[in-house]
């Protein structure tokens, strides 16, 4: 397969959240022209558990076939059911994927847990962009009238090269959305002004500053999206609260995750785990 042609993955287990993580997943494949593969995981178990597993496999796999050809018919969508631990196989199949699709927990998720472990653990080894679909999102197609926040992409971004990668996804993402805005969200603090070198002790200068930094972060996103409309929101403080409250009416919320510290489980940071945690809607997150 070519870079264009990596196929769009939707986990599926059956359950409520997996479900809407196919929607979302079967619409962006179709959005973007990509292909969809849908990939069930069997446990690792003993061999007459594999047989039953195996037909419980093929069942959910054809559902799951039948309802993508309700929502998106033009999809020839395949499927895949390899025996494995469920995020051990997605993290291998992330490398010849444009994206992962997950749902934020699975059948076997404790309900006091917000995000279930195979999801965080998705999003955080992956090899390409891991969205994760919050459940309860309606499976109809969103309403032309409703307010225009709910078309608007959100971009978590740090004032460093890390943000190139979230910035690409999040404007090719605008761009496949005709109509949406996108919101780009930088929060900064006067300690991580002193860092950048920035004003240390003058509030206006280091809120100037930021919003310096976050207009050359984005100059040459809006030159080659132009047909995008940028909005560019410097926050005083964290931007996880401003993040997770925009993504309940946001089409996606995107963020980013550091490469490096995938095996040590860092590769998220604080804003990052903080925004997928408590996030309302669906949160892609970025390799950078």
């Amino acid at each position: 397969m070519t870079g264009t042609e990596l196929p769009v993955i939707a986990a599926v287990d059956g359950s409520t959240h997996s479900r809407d993580a196919l929607d979302w997943a079967a619409r962006e494949a179709s959005g973007r022209g990509l292909p969809l593969m849908i990939v069930h995981v069997r446990l690792l178990t003993r061999r007459t558990a594999q047989e039953a597993q195996q037909h419980e496999a093929e069942d959910l796999l054809a559902r799951s076939v039948r309802r993508v050809n309700r929502i998106a018919p033009q999809l020839r969508p395949t499927t895949l059911a390899p025996l494995d631990f469920p995020s051990a196989a997605l993290v291998s199949l992330s490398r010849d994927a444009s994206l992962v699709v997950v749902g934020s927990r699975g059948l076997g998720g404790f309900r006091s847990l917000m995000l279930g472990s195979n999801s965080l653990a998705t999003a955080s080894m992956a090899k390409c962009p891991v969205v994760v679909v919050n459940g309860g999102q309606p499976d109809e197609e969103p309403d032309e009238d409703a307010p225009e926040g709910c078309r608007d992409v959100v971009a978590g971004v740090a004032a460093d090269e890390s943000s190139e990668a979230v910035l690409e996804f999040a404007f090719e993402t605008a761009a496949a959305r005709p109509g949406a805005r996108l919101r780009v969200v930088h929060g900064w603090t006067m300690f991580s002004s002193m860092l950048a070198g920035g004003p240390v002790f003058d509030r206006d200068a280091a809120a100037d500053s930021a919003e310096r930094s976050l207009a050359e972060l984005t100059a040459g996103w809006r030159e080659k999206y132009p047909q995008v409309e940028v909005m560019k929101e410097p926050v005083n403080g964290s931007a996880s609260r401003t993040l997770v409250t925009a993504s309940a009416s946001a089409a996606l919320t995107v963020i980013g995750r550091r490469k490096g510290g995938e095996s040590l489980g860092l590769g998220l940071s604080t804003v990052a785990q903080t925004t997928l945690t408590h996030a309302l809607g669906p949160v892609a997150v970025v390799p950078c």
